[in-house]
């Protein structure tokens, strides 16, 4: 199996659990730099650095994302790091600098998150409007076409409802071609739609094979309609231990062990986000209270258990489609070490099941032009 694998990168205290059990994880510098260097000789592939403002689940201290981005691209040699970024806290023609700036200092390994928001204390904090579900995807997908406007476009100009560009000219360009990648999350019809027409990364919480199967087909044709491939990424909560047994008291431990304010406090936070979409099947809106005690739903996912449960685990992911498995850990430098050590040599001996079909090139895309671009 070629499937990659990335990692959380912890530049928020409190590490990727909302548990008081002890965590040999910690949100400083010289961590990450460790952690990093770790995950790149474990083989790993990214990095994922997190955007956070304020707190809301006991994360009283963050690193701002591209920051810590920009400094991990000086620490390691090949590891390609995802910045996160949330549209109406930046202004895209902005970004777009930023990053080409950063992929030319890097070497061409740093890549975009774009983060559609669902903490709203994030945005009215901070004096921004807060709009609704589907306006923020909306807003997203103008942000990312401006991005790759700037990034491909000797020159660019744009027309939208979130934003306007006039003629501008940004050198030098990423090293990336066409443009680093840009990856985005969501559940909801509005972010699977947005994926099909301008991502290249569809993120998916936690969550069964068929609840992954479902969401993959869907953005999938959608991607087909518009003429386009997507590749996929799950997120998944690692537990690798010598028994299940094992595996099944940590998770207990972590679970028995959870900061109940605090997850109340994300609980009351992410209504933002899935419940509010039209449909209100977006994202955590069926997640349960023990699967918000790992923000992501990572539990949902099933890389709990011995090394090779979770690589047969990831073998059925394989098979459906998925590409990259992202990844957090109770303890993650040595966690890190241990999934390179015994996990990923178990993956690569084991066969692709995977359907050829998924990486056919699709059809042309539609003739007509983009209603937004100018």
């Amino acid at each position: 199996m070629k499937t990659r694998f990335a990692y959380w990168v912890p530049n928020v205290s409190g590490g990727l659990v909302i548990s008081k059990l002890p965590q040999r994880t910690d949100w400083s510098f010289e961590y990450n730099t460790r952690l990093a260097r770790a995950a790149e000789e474990a083989g790993f592939d990214y990095a994922l650095a997190q955007a956070r403002f304020i707190a809301s689940y006991g994360a009283e201290k963050q690193l701002e994302a591209v920051v810590t981005t920009t400094a991990l691209a000086t620490v390691t040699q090949r590891l390609k790091i995802i910045a996160a970024v949330h549209p109406g806290l930046w202004h895209p023609g902005v970004v777009a600098k930023m990053i080409a700036s950063i992929d030319y200092i890097s070497g061409g390994r740093v890549n975009l998150n774009v983060v559609s928001g669902w903490f709203k204390g994030e945005f009215t904090h901070y004096g921004v409007p807060w709009l609704e579900h589907d306006e923020r995807y909306r807003r997203s997908e103008e942000f990312i076409r401006v991005l790759r406007g700037m990034w491909t476009e000797p020159e660019f100009s744009f027309k939208g409802d979130f934003y306007s560009i006039n003629e501008a000219r940004l050198e030098p360009k990423p090293i990336q071609k066409p443009h680093p990648e840009i990856f985005q999350g969501g559940n909801s019809i509005a972010a699977r739609r947005m994926a099909g027409r301008v991502s290249n990364w569809y993120f998916m919480n936690g969550n069964s094979i068929e609840g992954f199967k479902e969401q993959i087909a869907d953005v999938r044709a959608e991607a087909a309609r518009n003429g386009r491939t997507v590749k996929f990424a799950v997120n998944a909560f690692v537990i690798n231990r010598p028994t299940r047994e094992d595996a099944a008291e940590q998770l207990r431990e972590i679970v028995a062990n959870a900061d109940e304010e605090a997850v109340e406090g994300f609980r009351q936070a992410v209504m933002q986000a899935g419940r509010s979409s039209k449909e209100g099947k977006g994202m955590w809106a069926q997640s349960t209270y023990e699967d918000l005690v790992q923000y992501n739903d990572g539990f949902k996912t099933g890389l709990i258990g011995t090394p090779q449960q979770i690589a047969e685990r990831i073998q059925e992911l394989d098979a459906i489609g998925v590409d990259l498995v992202l990844t957090a850990y109770l303890h993650f430098i040595e966690e890190i070490e241990a999934f390179g050590r015994e996990v990923i040599p178990l993956v690569r001996a084991l066969p692709s099941l995977r359907d050829p079909q998924f990486d056919a090139p699709q059809p042309a895309p539609r003739s007509h032009a983009e209603p937004v671009a100018v």
